[in-house]
């Protein structure tokens, strides 16, 4: 089967798919599975132009960085038309937000992960938040905004930020994965500050309340209807992180994960059963990984988020995850190439 890897895209998070990629395409022509697939990748550069063969494979290679070149931007490579089947490994808005999925679906050829619906919700933090509302998951408290909000009438939003959520409170674009636009605030000053980023990235601003000295622990999913979850594993970091920002989750030494995380079964089981309502929440299909905020001292499980294009490096927490529930990373990658077919065939 000739699988298309597609990577690269227009989003803030570029380098962050190519890392991915790498990793991926490693995968897909390891010893299991180069029997199995044949690979064309294709090259989505920063300016949306799509590249073809040699210019994507110089890159997962040979880590080539080439300067991007002028081009129509829905003109495609002669190799998109072999495709029989699409790996997209795109992180951030036009990769994961539904609107390649839309182009994907277009094309009617199948592909990896959750369609236009599942994409949309799990990208954007404010109907994803709405989503697991309706399905009664519990969630910090937050706020939505606007960046003509935030122009037009800051006075007004400080003071209800301040009185509903206080501080410290997290500030973040709706639309932007990897930490990317987020700061955390302990006084108007930064909060004003936190705002005016949010705003650059979106449009759309969400403000969730701090909490205080969570544990972060994270559940896989793998599956379409029905799917099956991970292990649970957890996310620490250093004392110079803050929060588990960009900086963080890409420096090396900067986080440690833990697998499985060391709580309680009970807690484990809850985190491995509210992760499949958050999937089927938003409708996601193939895979996902689901961030919780477990509060020891109380013993509550608060979801954070439902990402549906996950970090696919080799040391990524998705592939670890189903590394140590038994998955390898080559085998997983199968198992998602399997569910796409399923899934294609089961939709037409």
């Amino acid at each position: 089967m000739r699988v298309g890897l597609l990577f690269g895209g227009r989003s803030g998070e570029h380098e962050v798919s190519i890392q991915s990629a790498r990793s991926v395409y490693r995968a897909l022509t390891s010893e299991e599975n180069q029997k199995r697939y044949q690979v064309i990748a294709i090259y989505i550069q920063k300016n949306g132009v799509w590249r073809g063969e040699s210019i994507a494979k110089g890159i997962l290679e040979k880590a080539d960085t080439r300067p991007e070149e002028e081009g129509k931007i829905w003109q495609f490579p002669a190799e998109v038309e072999e495709v029989e089947l699409w790996l997209p490994i795109l992180h951030g808005p036009n990769g994961e937000d539904g609107t390649l999925q839309g182009l994907l679906s277009l094309m009617q050829v199948p592909y990896v992960g959750s369609g236009v619906l599942g994409s949309a919700l799990g990208m954007d933090k404010i109907a994803m938040k709405a989503a697991f509302n309706q399905a009664n998951l519990p969630q910090v408290k937050y706020l939505v905004s606007t960046k003509e909000t935030v122009k037009s009438h800051l006075s007004q939003l400080l003071q209800e930020i301040e009185e509903n959520l206080g501080f410290p409170c997290f500030v973040k674009p709706a639309n932007l994965g990897s930490s990317v636009g987020i700061n955390k605030v302990r006084s108007q000053e930064e909060l004003v500050k936190a705002l005016e980023i949010a705003a650059s990235y979106d449009r759309r601003i969400i403000i969730e309340a701090g909490i205080v000295k969570p544990r972060e622990v994270e559940c896989a999913v793998l599956g379409n209807i029905p799917a099956e979850v991970s292990l649970v594993g957890e996310i620490t970091y250093t004392g110079e992180s803050d929060f588990y920002d960009y900086e963080t989750k890409y420096t090396d030494g900067r986080s440690q994960m833990h697998i499985p995380a060391k709580i309680p079964a009970s807690i484990a089981k809850k985190i491995q059963e509210m992760s499949l309502v958050a999937f089927n929440a938003i409708d996601a299909a193939g895979l996902a990984r689901v961030d919780f905020f477990y509060l020891e001292s109380t013993g509550e499980v608060l979801i954070n988020e439902i990402n549906t294009l996950p970090g696919f490096t080799a040391f990524s927490m998705y592939p670890q995850l189903w590394a140590a529930s038994g998955v390898s990373y080559p085998e997983l990658i199968h198992k998602l190439i399997r569910l796409a077919l399923e899934r294609h065939q089961q939709a037409f």
